[in-house]
This record gives C-alpha cells, sequence and structure tokens, in this order.
C-alpha cells in the first residue's frame, strides 16, 4: 500500500539531481519503506535530468515528463496526478528544506487527517530564514504580505516550496488549475479556500539557501497579476 507519494519537479537540475534523488531515497527506505513512492517530473530539460536520475536504478523512483518546458506548477500537477499515495507532498529538486520536512508533513497529515492541504511555513520556524541574505528575507516577506492583501487568504507563509495534499484534494482540485508558473501554489490555495478544504501550516526552514531561479522583481509582477485574474476566475467559478 503506497501512503505516501513524493514529487519532485526538475528543469535543467543536472548539476544536483543524482544527489538530490539518492538522498530521498535513502531517507525514504528508512522510514517509509513499501509505503512510498518518488516521483520526479521532467518539465523538458535539456541538460539530461531525467537521464541522471533514471542512471542510479532505484527500484521505487518513478520519472515522468514531456519534451517541452511549461513551467513548476504543470510539472507539479503531472506529478500529482500520476501519484498512487494517501498523501502527497512536494518540494525543490536541490531539497533546500531537507527530507526531514516529509516526514514533518506526514506527520501532520496523520495527526490531522481532515486537513486538505499542508504548507510550510517559514515564518513559524525559528530557523526559516537563517540562510536567507539579509536583502532576500526582507523582500520575501514583504511578497508574502502583498500575496495576502492581494489573494485575499490570510497565510503566514504562501509560497514555501513545500506543500502536502490529501489524494482526494488531488482528484478535486489538481484538474482545475491552469496556471503553469510561479502563481500556481496560490492557485491552490485559493481553490482549496473556494471549496471549503481546511488549510494546515507547519513550520519550515530553509537548510541552503542556493542561486534561484525566481527573479524577484520581474517575476513578482507577473505572478500578481496572474494572481489577480486566477481569483476572479474562481470567484466566479460555480463549481
Amino acid at each position: 500500500m503506497t501512503d505516501l507519494s513524493v514529487c519532485i519537479p526538475m528543469y535543467n537540475e543536472a548539476a544536483v539531481i543524482a544527489r538530490s534523488a539518492q538522498r530521498l531515497y535513502e531517507y525514504l527506505e528508512e522510514y517509509y519503506r513499501d509505503r512510498y513512492e518518488l516521483i520526479f517530473c521532467d518539465d523538458g530539460s535539456t541538460d539530461g535530468s531525467a537521464g541522471a536520475v533514471e542512471a542510479l536504478g532505484l527500484p521505487t523512483v518513478r520519472v515522468t515528463g514531456y519534451p517541452e518546458n511549461r513551467g513548476k506548477g504543470f510539472a507539479v500537477r503531472r506529478a500529482l496526478s500520476e501519484s498512487k499515495g494517501g498523501f502527497a507532498v512536494f518540494t525543490d529538486a536541490d531539497l533546500a528544506y531537507g527530507t526531514a520536512i516529509i516526514g514533518d508533513f506526514f506527520e501532520a497529515h496523520l495527526k490531522d487527517p481532515g486537513a486538505g492541504m499542508i504548507i510550510g511555513s517559514r515564518q513559524l520556524s525559528e530557523e526559516g530564514y537563517a540562510s536567507y541574505p539579509p536583502l532576500r528575507k526582507l523582500a520575501s516577506r514583504a511578497y508574502i504580505k502583498v500575496l495576502n492583501i492581494a489573494g485575499g487568504v490570510r497565510l503566514s507563509d504562501s509560497q514555501c516550496g513545500c506543500k502536502g495534499f490529501r489524494a482526494d484534494f488531488i482528484r478535486d482540485v489538481v484538474p482545475r488549475c491552469t496556471v503553469d508558473r510561479f502563481a500556481f501554489d496560490y492557485e491552490l490555495i485559493l481553490w482549496a479556500d473556494k471549496l471549503g478544504y481546511r488549510i494546515v501550516e507547519v513550520p519550515a526552514a530553509m537548510k541552503s539557501y542556493g542561486q534561484s531561479k525566481v527573479r524577484v522583481f520581474r517575476d513578482s509582477a507577473a505572478m500578481l497579476r496572474d494572481l489577480v485574474k486566477m481569483k476572479k476566475r474562481i470567484r466566479n467559478s460555480h463549481d
């Protein structure tokens, strides 16, 4: 029986992905042997990321994907839609939040199985932003406040790169989502709010701050535009 699905979106992550896959496999084998699956979704990488994972020959690892780059949101939704676990988590390919965060999410799910969506919060952890440069920490916190105002959903950290979902939430919500890039996870939050799914936050700390693919000002502006559009679309939905 698959209790836990771990989903990893990847785009041109060949420099780190084999190490990440090995770390995840070892962690999951230690704590969840015979109860998990590990899914990597290749978002049109051109650097052989998928092959790097497949070459490891790890028996519980599955690689899915498609040839054209579609965006992290599309990759996450593809992996989630193919997951078979009663609970699924996605996190970043470089494991910036470590591996133990997966266990934290699964334990939170077991303690509160009525929660449809569980999200990590750097604000709830004393070490949440410990690895951040000061300017990036300030920008991140300010950005989250702006999103809360624009989105109308009050969460301490909507943009943490770790989120988890019950299987029924995935079946109900993921097919409704259409945003492929950086606003994709806020779309999941808005649908959860619209449909009455309860959201729980758990502490999360970024263990290592690498070179982000997010370009703060340009991508933030694009996300806010997407947020305004999808908020209107979801509000007017009759579902």
